[in-house]
């Protein structure tokens, strides 16, 4: 309608107005000036559809409100806090390893202050910012030298393009795997300069079709750890320890890009044998790659361990400076590091503590949960049941795909509300709510929810429940 269109007021009248002289206060006027522009365009476009004739107050008010939620949302970032109800520990969606207090705290000194990232206080001359990290991993793993950079994926495309660029590598068929974000063996491989050459079949690659495919222009041995997958049945693949023993008899290097790298033996949680880091660089491997946010509980980051005179040739790689670490993840790592050589991981890491709870203790989280969300249910207008019930939970995080960790959750079946409705609510509150769905019931699981959140999830479910419930009766008047 025209006459609404001409009820839209100016942008110099609306920054007159109080409610949007109070944002000026708060932000730089150039900002709120380009927001109120946006609002006023988008109420145009919506006004041209409508035929009902509204006043020049209640555009304004629109607006108002409008600029309140635009500016809030841009200034309160789009990274928000999630509960993980999921029972997934290292979940991908949602940040993978939770840091340590220790680590945030490390974090929260060196990114507050000046540090000597790349300082010799000794020398009072430039040092290297991978000296704070390489005697740990050093320590840790037993390997000669060690390498960060910012992902596992850049630690795999830095070892090819050093070790093999211009020459062929050689991997089994059945490791040419994909993870997530289709991140695939091959195309790394591609992109780093080195030419693939596949030996052996998805099922079945022995150490002799290695040896077979070993001539003048093979720079690599590689093999990649098939955490995230599991080919069962009638398989065959080659040991570490023998296509080491292959490597040095035709004197060429051999990768192993881990993926998961655990620095303790993961028997001690309960789970099932995966190869740790130390017994990779203990079979001879000359590089081993694998991921700081997974089973290490630390930051993102791709930590490279090894023989000295790869290390070293890596760092000389104009790649390593594009793919370098920041103070910040540095000082994660360490953080997380020393929690590994003091020797209480279980303790203090979240990931570990996860992994390591035990079925009575999950149970008797369960029944607290039950316990906290049974004593709101009274006062609720849209009832609820709670039952506590046993459930698998997962590692994630592309390791042990296959495995299932037995622990205990709520299931809540919601009697007066669709399950998907709930589930949506609880998603758009601070902090937001991920839960998983069993048929037309939602299952929270207890593994994955940390220190005081089992209260403030209770907190959510009400509060949502409350909204719903009002929305209700607003429909049936």
């Amino acid at each position: 309608m025209l006459k609404n269109l001409k009820n839209i007021p100016s942008v110099d009248e609306l920054l007159s107005d109080p409610r949007i002289q109070e944002h000026l206060e708060h932000y730089n006027r150039s900002f709120v000036v380009e927001i109120v522009r946006e609002t006023i365009d988008d109420l145009r476009k919506k006004l041209k559809l409508n035929e009902q004739e509204i006043t020049r107050a209640q555009i304004t008010e629109w607006i108002c409100s409008e600029l309140d939620n635009r500016l809030q949302s841009l200034t309160q970032g789009t990274l928000k806090r999630v509960i993980n109800g999921t029972g997934v520990v290292l979940h991908t969606n949602l940040g993978r390893a939770p840091l340590a207090k220790t680590a945030l705290d490390y974090l929260y000194q060196m990114g507050t202050f000046y540090n000597n990232l790349e300082m010799d206080l000794d020398k009072g001359e430039r040092g290297s910012r991978y000296v704070h990290v390489e005697d740990l991993l050093r320590r840790l793993t037993h390997a000669e030298a060690a390498l960060v950079v910012n992902n596992n994926a850049a630690a795999v495309l830095l070892g090819l393009n050093t070790l093999a660029q211009g020459k062929e590598v050689i991997v089994s068929r059945g490791q040419l795997i994909e993870i997530g974000g289709a991140f695939r063996i091959p195309e790394v491989m591609k992109l780093s300069g080195a030419l693939l050459k596949e030996v052996g079949t998805t099922n079945k690659t022995y150490i002799s079709d290695y040896e077979q495919a070993i001539n003048e222009d093979t720079g690599l041995l590689f093999a990649a750890h098939t955490s995230n997958y599991k080919i069962e049945g009638f398989t065959a693949e080659v040991d570490l320890a023998d296509l080491v023993k292959l490597g040095r008899e035709k004197d060429l290097p051999v990768m192993l890009d881990l993926g998961s790298g655990f620095l303790f033996d993961p028997l001690r949680l309960g789970l099932g044998p995966e190869p740790t880091v130390q017994q990779c660089v203990q079979a001879g491997a000359d590089v081993v790659t694998f991921s700081g946010d997974k089973l290490l509980g630390g930051p993102q980051a791709g930590i490279i361990v090894g023989r000295k005179e790869y290390i070293e040739a890596m760092k000389r790689n104009q790649l390593t400076r594009a793919l370098r670490v920041d103070k910040l993840t540095i000082a994660a790592l360490e953080a997380t590091l020393i929690e590994y050589l003091a020797g209480f991981p279980e303790k203090n890491l979240p990931i570990i503590q996860m992994l390591s709870m035990s079925h009575t203790e999950l149970q008797e989280r369960a029944e607290q949960l039950a316990e906290m969300l049974k004593s709101e249910s009274s006062n609720q207008p849209l009832g609820y049941n709670i039952t506590v019930v046993e459930v698998d939970d997962m590692v994630g995080g592309g390791a042990y795909p296959t495995y299932r960790l037995p622990g205990y959750g709520v299931e809540i079946r919601f009697q007066d509300v669709k399950l998907e409705t709930v589930a949506a609510e609880l998603r758009q509150q601070n902090p937001a709510v991920i839960t998983r769905r069993q048929d037309d019931r939602m299952l929270i699981s207890v593994r994955t929810l940390l220190e005081g959140e089992a209260v403030l999830l209770t907190l959510q479910i009400k509060q949502v429940l409350l909204k719903l419930a009002g929305g209700q009766k607003g429909d049936q008047h």
